[in-house]
């Protein structure tokens, strides 16, 4: 592969690292990360990573204070970098990446394309079955730690795409940085990320062929607040449930004999703040209000009109 006119040898296949580039690769784990090849004669532990806004990049190993910086070669243009190094006999290896962008400025981070799916056999049978009751703790953006590191796991269902990329806050929205892995047939498309945490803001940016979209998560907890329209990692156990007795009570009802009233109702019209009608009310605001509201008026049950995001906010989100 040329490198300024120059021929660089690597241990991966051009066809593949081609489709990489061309973000047309539906498992760049077999591209990037570690692997093991026999180079001269020996084994060794290739590698790759592929990092378009960087000039130069080092693989780091070693305990702390006693750091091995090991020069990565630019294999292809576009900047995928390889090295190869001594094999790793303990395991999964745990190294990092220094990376330099072309005003010089160096920063150290975790490769995400050495670190396990956390999808299991189990979860992709029963999210392709249609029964996961729990797929809201796989699906979207996880918090998680892997081997001492802390990050954020994506996860998301497209089954017909070419490739699935994760964008964000943190990688200036560049497709290229942080393609997924799909589980196939099961159409799920993986990567933790390590680094991140709450409050990062995100998108997936799907490619069918030569069509391109940067999609909010379907699974996302939080959101920003229209018209802006990027997903947001938050931490769901934060929150402490005080509704136990209600529960145990609802289970001991006979629903089908007791009267039905059922309000719908819109959250962002049905009422503004009066503090500032410009802004629409917090879901804190509205538990009590509507609540008090829907008893005073003898209804039973609320039903609620969609509240996940839609392009049209006057539509009442008819068009999910």
């Amino acid at each position: 592969m040329a490198q300024g006119g120059i021929f660089v040898r690597s241990t991966a296949a051009l066809d593949q690292i081609s489709l990489l580039v061309e973000q047309r690769h539906e498992n760049p784990f077999a591209i990037l990360g570690p692997h093991e090849v026999e180079a001269e004669g020996q084994k060794m532990l290739a590698i790759r990573a592929y990092l378009p806004h960087c000039t130069q990049a080092w693989v780091v190993d070693g305990p702390h204070g006693q750091e091995i910086f090991r020069p990565m070669r630019r294999i292809h243009p576009a900047g995928v970098f390889e090295a190869l190094c001594p094999p790793n006999g303990n395991g999964r290896p745990h190294y990092q990446l220094c990376v330099a962008d072309a005003s010089g400025n160096r920063s150290t981070m975790h490769d995400p394309y050495r670190f396990p799916p956390l999808l299991t056999d189990y979860d992709l049978y029963l999210l392709n079955e249609g029964k996961h009751y729990r797929a809201y703790e796989k699906l979207g953006a996880q918090l998680r730690t892997i081997d001492g590191v802390d990050g954020v796991n994506f996860a998301v269902w497209a089954p017909n795409a070419t490739s699935v990329s994760v964008i964000g806050d943190f990688n200036g929205w560049d497709g290229r940085r942080h393609p997924m892995r799909k589980h196939i047939p099961a159409g799920f498309w993986e990567l933790f990320i390590p680094g991140l945490g709450e409050g990062t803001l995100y998108k997936y940016q799907i490619r069918y062929h030569d069509r391109v979209w940067d999609k909010a998560d379907p699974f996302g907890f939080a959101a920003e607040v229209p018209p802006r329209t990027a997903s947001k990692v938050v931490d769901l156990n934060r929150y402490r449930w005080h509704d136990a007795e209600w529960l145990a009570r609802r289970a001991q009802t006979d629903w089908f004999r007791k009267p039905i009233l059922i309000y719908e109702v819109h959250l962002g019209s049905w009422r503004r703040p009066g503090d500032d009608p410009r802004r629409w009310m917090t879901y804190r605001e509205l538990a009590h209000q509507l609540v008090e509201y829907v008893k005073e008026m003898g209804y039973t049950h609320i039903e609620l009109l969609p509240i996940s995001e839609h392009p049209l906010t006057a539509s009442w989100g008819y068009q999910t």
